[in-house]
């Protein structure tokens, strides 16, 4: 079974462990990001799974590489509010449809005020985005 797609070379990335809907989530991604998307899938339904759990799966856009799977530790998966993926936006304009993208099948839409330097939106499969604008974050000193 071969674990990640072959590629030209290699990319860094997130990695995210979904609750059983990895595809649906990297389906989604894809639909927002674009790119190449590959699963590596079990033969067959396992145990406490509804359908057959995606054992690796990748998504390389030209912006962005992000790796899922339904298998999680033996804690479970946990949402926290101590880490989110950062995406740099080329303008406010680019920015906005991504947020017109991660939070399209929401119920409840949020104004932003799109002038801060980052706006932090969270799609619905609990992950939290962080965008920002590089002409608005060059000012900045840490």
């Amino acid at each position: 079974m071969m674990l990640v797609q072959p590629m030209e070379r290699l990319q860094s990335g997130i990695f995210i462990t979904f609750s059983g809907n990895c595809r649906a989530a990297l389906t989604f991604y894809q639909s927002c990001f674009g790119g190449t998307l590959h699963f590596d899938m079990f033969d067959e339904p396992l145990q406490g799974y509804t359908e057959v759990p995606v054992v690796s799966a990748t998504l390389i856009s030209g912006r962005i590489a992000i790796y899922g799977s339904d298998l999680g530790h033996n804690e479970g998966r946990r949402v926290g509010n101590y880490i989110a993926v950062f995406l740099p936006c080329r303008d406010i304009s680019e920015r906005g449809e991504l947020i017109e993208r991660l939070t399209s099948q929401q119920k409840r839409r949020t104004d932003f005020d799109m002038q801060q330097k980052f706006i932090e939106v969270t799609d619905l499969f609990n992950v939290r985005w962080v965008l920002g604008i590089a002409s608005l974050s060059a000012g900045l000193s840490i």
